[in-house]
Order: structure tokens, then sequence, then C-alpha cells
């Protein structure tokens, strides 16, 4: 039997949510004017905030002399310096407000999918609020699905990461039961598995990574094995490999959207109906697109995402460089949304690991295995032969480290060579990108 303490916590939680829920639909739609007063005010809140109760924009502007009271819009904001990933993670509680919700915050972590783990709190209360911001989306998924309650989200998943710890907490503070049925599959087992459970539960939608996602269809595709065909697929996470959309929507016949989020904005852009560019939330993200000398670029000119989170009072972040290449766009949407749209977007593409012996790994299960070990600054695996892979390392203790987790990959890897090499700082590839698993002839 529940605690009455926990009783009244669930009977909050759901008030918090059902308070934001209302404006959820409309808001997308309102006038370009209003927008931009909802999200100046959300900047004006967050700006102060930050001054008065987080440590490290309260000693950026005391030492640079900034007003946080003539911060009043967002295009103010361009005042602030730019903040790294890496800053970030050298110093994770410097960004962690002081206050009550900053001190009672939840903890994430990122999946180290740009080889530069980094830690991040978000406040429950807007952790409860992200309910009633995901209606925006999730509108478009039920008219593309064409139900409304009784329908069956299938999640392609490796393990209890952002989304599971979202989840049970809408499950402990609130008593509101989540609409569509929602299924997990696991991607760790072979793709005949996977198969298998989708065939089970034959959901309405597949949703995952874009890299867990490509190698479903593809599987298909390649050997016409059975698969249930949902209504609609949804990515995020990371990007689709060229080719994939087409082959989806053009062969499998079905609507392909996906959402734009982080473990640092969980909430920054959406598809429409149209599927063509993402819908920003710009009461809930500021997002900016900069030069590399950090000057803010024109619309339809590609640069680097920066991004201010509006709503969460955990880790603030203000003109956080996410690492992402996109461009603002220069039109409008026919279905009648008045947020700005962000095309040409570059973010995470991941390589698959294709094993001597058929096997195919995901280069999450390679972060798994890496997590557990500290003092990692960054690291990459580079697949040389289907079975020999180089382990480089930026780390504080290199020799104490290096073979025990060279070991632990190889067991990963079905028994394949792995040699740990020193590094000193490992960079960017061509374009900017890192990509901490680089797979056989990438």
């Amino acid at each position: 039997m529940r605690s009455a303490r926990s009783v009244l916590d669930r009977v909050a939680g759901t008030a918090v949510v059902a308070a934001a829920i209302p404006k959820q639909r409309r808001i997308p739609y309102l006038p370009e004017h209003e927008l931009a007063e909802l999200r100046d005010a959300r900047v004006r809140e967050t700006v102060a905030y930050a001054a008065t109760s987080v440590p490290y924009y309260r000693d950026l502007f005391a030492r640079e002399g900034i007003d946080a009271l003539e911060i009043r819009t967002a295009a103010d904001l361009e005042r602030l310096p730019l903040t790294s990933r890496e800053e970030v993670r050298r110093n994770p509680d410097r960004f962690i407000s002081t206050s009550k919700l900053g001190r009672d915050s939840v903890p994430f972590r990122t999946s180290g999918a740009t080889g530069i783990p980094v830690r991040f709190h978000h406040d429950r209360r807007s952790l409860l609020q992200a309910i009633a911001y995901g209606e925006r989306p999730r509108h478009v998924e039920v008219r593309l699905i064409g139900k409304r309650l009784l329908y069956v989200k299938a999640s392609l998943v490796r393990g209890a990461g952002t989304g599971e710890v979202v989840r049970t907490h809408y499950r402990e503070h609130t008593a509101i039961p989540f609409k569509p049925r929602r299924v997990r599959i696991s991607f760790r087992q072979p793709i005949e598995g996977v198969l298998a459970d989708v065939n089970r539960c034959r959901p309405d939608l597949i949703r995952g990574n874009g890299s867990y996602v490509d190698p479903l269809f593809r599987h298909v595709a390649a050997t016409g094995a059975e698969m249930h065909l949902p209504r609609l697929v949804r990515y995020g996470s990371d990007m689709l490999p060229p080719g994939t959309r087409e082959l989806i929507e053009r062969d499998f016949g079905l609507p392909l959207v996906s959402n734009y989020s982080a473990t640092e904005a969980f909430h920054i852009g959406y598809f429409c109906e149209e599927r063509t560019e993402f819908h920003l939330h710009v009461d809930l993200c500021h997002l900016t697109i900069v030069r590399p000398d950090g000057s803010k670029a024109g619309r339809g000119e590609r640069g680097e995402v920066v991004i201010t989170n509006l709503v969460n009072r955990g880790t603030v972040l203000l003109n956080y460089r996410v690492g992402d290449v996109a461009a603002l766009s220069t039109g409008s949407c026919s279905c009648g949304r008045t947020f700005p749209l962000l095309g040409q977007l570059e973010g995470k593409v991941e390589d698959l690991l294709r094993l001597a012996d058929g096997t195919v790994v995901h280069p999450r299960l390679v972060w798994d295995v890496i997590d557990p070990y500290t003092g990692i600054a960054r690291y990459q695996v580079v697949q040389h032969e289907p079975s020999e892979f180089e382990l480089r390392l930026v780390a504080d203790d290199f020799d104490a480290i290096a073979r025990p987790l060279a070991s632990d990959l190889s067991t990963l890897l079905r028994g394949a060579r792995v040699e740990p090499t020193r590094h000193d700082a490992l960079e960017p590839g061509p374009g900017g990108k890192f990509r901490p698993v680089v797979g056989l002839g990438s």
C-alpha cells in the first residue's frame, strides 16, 4: 500500500502536468509576436535565476560586469559568451543551481556518443512539465497513426537510458496513465529477436535512435524477413544514415518523423505532418546558429547549433554549444504552425561494428562497457579489420585502465583483438564531427 506521502506526491505531480497541458496544442499556432513574448519572458527568468543561483554564471556575470537585468530578450543572449561541452564536463557542479530545485534535481548522463560523456541535472518540476510539452509532437503522432488512445508504441532500446529514467519519474510522481501502450524492445539481442518482438506486439508506432531504426529496416529489405509494419516510424537521438529515409518512406510506404532533443534539452524541435524540417519549441529552448568564429549566422546559413534551455532549473546552460550543425530556414510551413523551422541538421551519425562472424554491435553498447571506468576524458574505438580494433584513450591513468578496458571490449566484440593506445587529445574529423566508434571502411 502506498504511503500517504506518496499519494500526495502523485497528486501534486499530476496537478503540475494538468496545469500545463491545456495550452500545448495551441502554442505552436500562436502569432509570432506572442511566441516572442513567451520566449523573452522565459529568457529574463532564466538569466536572473542563473545570475543568482548558478555558481558558474554568478561568477561570470560578476567578473565580466554583466547586469542580468539588461538581458531582456533572446537577442540579448548574444552578449553572453558561448559555453562548451568540455567546460561543462570539467565542472558539472558549477552549472547546477544551488536553489532547492537544483539541490533536488535528477541527474542524467549523456550516452558518450560524442566521446565526451557529460553529467546534467533536470529539476523535478520541469521533468513533469515535459509530459505536457510532449503533447505537441504527440498531436502529429496521433494524426498520422489515426488513433488517439488505444495505439501501441514500441521503443527500440539498448537498456535503461535517459528515456527510462524520465518514464520512471513519471510513474512515481504522477497518476497519469500513458495513453499509448508502451513496449520496450531490446536492441542488445540479435536482429531476428527484435523482429520476433515486433511481430509479437504489432505496434502502431516504432521509435528508436536513427542507428537502431536503420539496420532493422535494411535487414528486412535485404532478406525479405517477415515484419509487422507499423503506421508510423519515429527516430531521434542520432541521425539516419543516407538513403534510409527513402527506403522507409518509398519502399515500405511508411511516414517517417523525427524529434530533435538532447539530454541537455528534452524539447528542441519536431517534425509536423509535412515531415520536412524541425519546428522549434522557441518558448522552451532558444536556438541560434553561429559561425566558426562564434558570430551569429544568418537565416539559411549553415553553422553550429547553440541552445539555451529556458525551462530546466537543475543544470542551467546559456548559449551552450550542443555540437550539431544546421541552418535556420527562411520560409514557413504549410501546416500553419508559426514556430521557426530548422533544416539541414547534421547531428550524430553512429557507425555499426560488423564483426567477422556477422554479428552487428551498436556503438552505444561500446559506451556501456566504457562507462564504468573513471578518469576517461575522451575515447575512440577504431575497427581496422573485422577482428582488429584500436582503443584510443585520453585518460588520467592510462596504465591502470587501458588493459582491463581493452579486455572488456574484447569480450563484447566476440574475442576480437583490442589494442589500447595513449593520446593527449583526440580531434574531430573532417567537417568538425567526432566519432567515438569508427567502423570498418569509414
